[in-house]
């Protein structure tokens, strides 16, 4: 825990502090999302399978026997262990509901309609004002409706495999699953708007959220350009399609990431390698004449990279003006004292995880306790929800619930 937190967390309780969330997700996408608002003060119920979240057993690694895949997106969350395939498990729930003010679920379309509890016929009329997010792969209609969605699938699907990787080289999955988190971010401002939304109106309303639009909405520039010159968008490795010199370079040591985007900052790059020349030779005067010989640009650039160290270099472009990194590790990532200046990491009981990135002047986020065990708060909920210690046996004895 920050060193400030644990004296501060206590009076600051987070922005969507007193805001109830039933959390019916696995995986990723729902769990990023609903970790995010329990991040920022809301109440989050996960409710998992008698056996579990799958990504419990997503390891090695695994922090006692909860694989860190899990660890990473589950903390500040109470955990129960409910069967919903059953009529007891579904009685839970709808207590749950009473007094909730968001549902979180990526079950496939018509599950919930299965189980009574569509959001138009059955939540709606019952819970005026509940918000009810469904993830899913492709929506509940259409071509796709209702096909499961996983992310590496929606990269292929939705282009973005086609635009990622070498030029010469093959579609290439873009190395983390980029469609699962996006897909968390925008049920996320999706639950924030519908609750903005809540206060005017006193209605709750329902979110769709498919992995397949997530993955569409990335496609930037690469649809604008084809909306532009109807050329199929190619793969150009770490080069840029409409900026040049913005790519990966050769030094004398390890990799340069220049992303120069005005003739300002290639003229300050020029300056500094000591070939102030290139930025006034008419092939490389502007963006567009960059970006027409980019083959004659690198190589000039290579040629002077190559008398520097990335590091000290990369350093002394970024104060001068020019936009620039090293190409860097995770675990560089995870020990770069800037990563830990902006409370990118959160450690508390054997726990480390990845800090909030949205920073809240007056209500910042808390990190008040890890990620549950299997079945951690069953007891405490069922107490909460007023089930007398007979119901509960009886509810754990047929297996019902788990704790």
């Amino acid at each position: 825990m920050h060193h400030n937190q644990a004296s501060e967390s206590s009076k600051n309780v987070g922005a969507l502090h007193g805001l109830r969330v039933i959390d019916l997700s696995r995986v990723l996408g729902g769990p990023y999302c609903t970790q995010a608002l329990a991040d920022h003060g809301a109440q989050v119920i996960k409710l998992e399978p008698p056996d579990g979240d799958e990504t419990r057993g997503w390891g090695p690694p695994f922090l006692d026997d909860t694989a860190w895949y899990y660890v990473g997106v589950n903390r500040n969350k109470q955990g129960i262990a409910v069967d919903l395939s059953r009529e007891e498990g579904r009685a839970i729930l709808w207590q749950l509901l009473e007094g909730a003010d968001v549902l979180v679920e990526n079950f496939k379309p018509g599950t919930l309609a299965r189980w009574g509890m569509d959001y138009e016929r059955d939540l709606k009329p019952r819970f005026p004002r509940l918000i009810h997010c469904a993830i899913s792969g492709f929506g509940p209609d259409g071509p796709l409706g209702g096909l499961p969605g996983y992310d590496a699938v929606i990269q292929a699907m939705a282009g973005l495999m086609s635009v990622n990787g070498a030029s010469d080289g093959p579609a290439l999955r873009i190395g983390l699953p980029i469609v699962d988190m996006v897909t968390g971010l925008n049920a996320l401002a999706g639950i924030l708007l519908a609750l903005a939304e809540r206060e005017k109106s006193g209605h709750g309303q329902s979110v769709d959220i498919a992995l397949y639009d997530c993955g569409v909405s990335l496609l930037h520039p690469h649809l604008p350009n084809f909306f532009g010159n109807g050329r199929t968008p190619q793969r150009s490795g770490n080069a840029h399609p409409n900026i040049a010199p913005y790519d990966s370079y050769a030094t004398g040591s390890a990799p340069i990431f220049l992303a120069v985007g005005n003739d300002r900052q290639f003229a300050r790059l020029c300056a500094h390698l000591g070939i102030a020349e290139l930025a006034d030779d008419a092939r490389f005067s502007n963006n567009r004449s960059r970006c027409a010989h980019r083959a004659e640009l690198k190589a000039a650039l290579e040629a002077r990279l190559a008398l520097h160290d990335c590091e000290p270099l990369a350093r002394e472009l970024i104060q001068a003006g020019v936009p620039c990194g090293p190409v860097q590790t995770v675990d560089a990532v995870a020990t770069h004292p800037h990563t830990r200046h902006r409370q990118m990491l959160v450690e508390m009981d054997g726990y480390r995880g990845t800090g909030a990135p949205v920073k809240l002047s007056r209500t910042p986020a808390t990190y008040r306790t890890p990620p549950p065990a299997l079945g951690a708060d069953t007891r405490k909920v069922l107490d909460a929800l007023g089930i007398d210690i007979d119901t509960q046996r009886k509810l754990f004895e047929a297996g019902v619930v788990k704790g």
